[in-house]
């Protein structure tokens, strides 16, 4: 019976394929940023809605959703899509693509349910702000992900990966108060707060020596003054703090607080900083579910890049999800060797070369799913995984 569930799903696919593309060009030609993806929850709540799904518009947040379908007892499996764009550069991280492969992979294992070929349920989650925004760990809170048995995602990129690091990330905001004063008639009268932002920026560079290489500090100065003959005496920093683990991070968020805090004695200036109250958490790969992707991935003529997985990727919301259930967040590569965030990668996420990768990922999640469903033994070996994997980690 999963032989024929898998021969049906990919079949839908391919018979859905035009209007998959065109849900992917309404989102990319319609770029919203995080909690203002409204055109596009429509769209992609149309789409679920007019194939038989149980939809929940505007679900615990305005711009989520929630499409749901059943058969029968069996596990609940979750597939995620993203949908949120950059400001100015619109879909540079490509959440076209990741919306157009979850809603593939969903109707393909809708159709193998609905056809009884399969038993279980299927829910589809529509996460609004990944870019920075924490709407994953929103949706956590509110219970979103409390029935669900495991969950899954595909993230475009510059080559595919199925165990990428993806690092915990901790944002804070870093606020200095000198003195004003006349920069050239009476500099004493001062205390420059731009000194110290810069002792910081400084401090933080030397740190970096000691940092191991699967660390990351990056920052920039988003107040430095107003004119160079003022004695600036408000300053502020932003700073990403990243790291592989919870504990690594706590490690290294004291690090960077000692550079905060000397810059503002060393400068004589009062030193706030305050955290992003939803940091996002290192993604827990599940190597079960990560094994069944790769294995019909490479069945549809991928290759996956194993010397280079250990580097670390970027930060993502689906880390936060992946300590509560387990997931995985493979990588897919679109054809093009530029990195995500930029002008090229946005332009060819719209493209037809773009789309046979997208496909080709849409149905290593269908497979995947469609064996979780049917094989209780491969679910089993997941939550044991997950069991043993687990980092306690705090989403707020």
């Amino acid at each position: 019976m999963a032989a024929a569930a898998k021969d049906l799903a990919a079949s839908y696919i391919d018979s859905e394929r035009e209007k998959l593309k065109d849900l992917s060009l309404a989102l990319w030609n319609n770029p919203e940023v995080g909690f203002e993806e409204h055109k596009a929850h429509q769209t992609v709540t149309d789409f679920f809605e007019e194939r038989g799904f149980t939809v929940q518009r505007e679900y615990r947040l305005p711009t989520a959703f929630r499409a749901e379908f059943t058969n029968g007892a069996g596990p609940n499996i979750c597939i995620i899509c993203e949908y949120d764009a950059l400001p100015e550069i619109g879909h540079a991280c490509g959440h076209n693509l990741i919306c157009e492969a979850g809603v593939a992979a969903s109707i393909a294992v809708k159709a193998a349910l609905a056809a009884n070929l399969i038993t279980g349920k299927l829910t589809v989650l529509g996460t609004p702000a990944e870019e920075g925004g924490g709407g994953k760990i929103d949706l956590i809170n509110a219970g979103a992900f409390d029935d669900i048995d495991c969950a899954m995602m595909v993230h475009p990129f510059g080559g595919n990966f199925i165990y990428i690091s993806w690092l915990a990330i901790q944002r804070l905001t870093v606020t200095y108060r000198g003195k004003s004063a006349h920069a050239a008639a009476a500099p004493w009268d001062g205390r420059n707060a731009l000194d110290a932002a810069v002792a910081c920026y400084n401090n933080m560079s030397l740190l970096r020596q000691q940092m191991k290489p699967t660390c990351r500090i990056h920052a920039i100065i988003s107040k430095g003054g107003v004119k160079p003959n003022i004695i600036p005496d408000e300053t502020k920093l932003e700073i990403y703090i990243r790291a592989p683990n919870q504990t690594e991070l706590i490690l290294l968020q004291q690090r960077v607080e000692h550079c905060i805090v000397g810059a503002g004695k060393a400068t004589g200036c009062e030193t706030d900083y305050s955290y992003d109250p939803k940091g996002y958490a290192s993604v827990n790969h599940n190597r079960t579910m990560g094994g069944l992707y790769q294995k019909y991935a490479e069945e549809q003529g991928i290759n996956f890049i194993e010397p280079l997985e250990k580097l670390p990727g970027g930060s993502t919301d689906m880390g936060n999800v992946s300590q509560v259930v387990p997931s995985i967040h493979p990588t897919f590569y679109i054809g093009i060797d530029a990195q995500i965030h930029t002008v090229a990668f946005r332009d060819h996420a719209a493209g037809d070369e773009a789309q046979t990768y997208t496909i080709k990922a849409a149905k290593s999640m269908a497979f995947s799913t469609i064996d979780l469903l049917s094989q209780p033994q491969l679910m089993a070996a997941v939550k044991e995984e997950f069991t043993r994997s687990t980092q306690v980690v705090p989403v707020e």
